[in-house]
């Protein structure tokens, strides 16, 4: 957008007479050369404050304050809760006081409370890595007494922080929503901006007038836990009564459900090159196919329903490194085409390659 060094000194040495030395090493342009040099830079970081004042350039925090101006906040990283098994040598619950912490590689975890007779941790550390881990924990502090910790079942799922292109998306939608009173882009936006919410479906009059059922995909683009859909229903119509006491209007009685993960067993026959890695070829192949998946579900908010497409599961295949060929590709047993239901979303289940 700005002038470069060069096109500013091609500008500086023209205003000079004809007859001056204008070459480079002469005293007019060594002259002139520090000014050009420091007033580029200027148009340089000019430009780079641009691009962090707008919203569609801005990034990290300068995005974050930008759609803070228009009321959409950035949804921060949450922090996994998972239930745990404590007992004594006599095989009884071990009790244990709020705060405990216990360590399972690579993650700490503290005791919050006790939920209908069950023990409830929370990882320390927040974001999705924390949600991969059940095991043997092991007591940070001596616990006299204690013969068996271990962390059992994932209670809710920590999420990342809201990505810049979902928080940007979210700014931009509040533009164009027309959203009001309870109407459906009005419960889009609103409720999209919920945490551990990465979208929804909303159907409205679903069972008779008065009525809405939500359907939501969680942060990580996972089927939402209980204990989440609990969490988001208290928020937004305790008890579905439709009086007011959540954010859903008088009169809406508003039913949260989660969509349902549909696991895509995939097998294909690969023609490996002379030389090729099998097994990292096979990992590469996988992972190609879990970033395919995960962009559907990305996409199943703004979808009618989703499709995982053989021949993208084959183009993911051939893009790996040392595949020669790809045939036979199945979505669960079948070569064709896996459409899903309006309020699924498809998950890898297990994974084969047949030589």
């Amino acid at each position: 957008m700005y002038e470069s060094y060069e096109e500013l000194m091609e500008r500086k040495l023209a205003m000079t007479q004809d007859k001056r030395d204008r070459r480079q090493g002469s005293l007019i342009f060594d002259a002139m050369g520090p000014n050009a040099a420091e007033t580029a830079a200027f148009y340089a970081d000019l430009t780079m404050l641009e691009d962090r004042t707008f919203a569609d350039t801005a990034t990290g925090d300068d995005l974050t304050r930008r759609c803070a101006e228009r009321g959409v906040i950035r949804k921060e990283a949450t922090k996994a809760t998972f239930y745990g098994s404590f007992v004594d040598a006599e095989g009884e619950a071990y009790p244990l006081k709020q705060g405990e912490r216990f360590y399972l590689e690579p993650y700490y975890y503290q005791v919050l409370m006790e939920e209908n007779g069950r023990v409830v941790l929370e990882c320390e550390t927040a974001g999705e890595d924390g949600n991969s881990y059940l095991g043997t924990l092991l007591p940070v502090n001596h616990l006299e007494g204690l013969a068996e910790a271990k962390l059992t079942e994932l209670r809710t799922d920590g999420e990342d922080a809201e990505s810049d292109d979902m928080l940007r998306k979210r700014y931009m939608d509040s533009f164009s929503a027309d959203a009001f009173g309870g109407n459906v882009a009005d419960y889009k936006l609103k409720v999209g901006a919920l945490q551990n919410v990465g979208g929804v479906k909303v159907y409205p009059v679903w069972q008779g007038g008065g009525t809405v059922k939500l359907v939501i995909i969680d942060q990580g683009w996972k089927a939402p836990t209980e204990m989440e859909l609990e969490a988001l229903q208290k928020e937004i119509d305790p008890e579905k009564r439709g009086e007011g006491y959540g954010m859903a209007p008088i009169g809406h009685r508003v039913t949260v459900a989660g969509v349902t993960e549909v696991k895509c067993n995939v097998s294909m026959e690969i023609t490996w090159q002379a030389d090729a890695d099998t097994e990292s070829g096979k990992r590469e192949i996988q992972e190609r196919i879990e970033a395919y998946l995960l962009e559907l579900r990305k996409a199943w908010a703004e979808s009618e329903y989703l499709i995982a497409r053989i021949s993208y599961l084959e183009s993911a295949a051939l893009a790996a490194t040392g595949v020669l060929d790809v045939q036979n590709c199945t979505i669960n047993g079948q070569g064709s085409n896996l459409q899903m239901e309006a309020d699924e979303i498809p998950v890898l289940g297990e994974f084969e390659v047949v030589v």
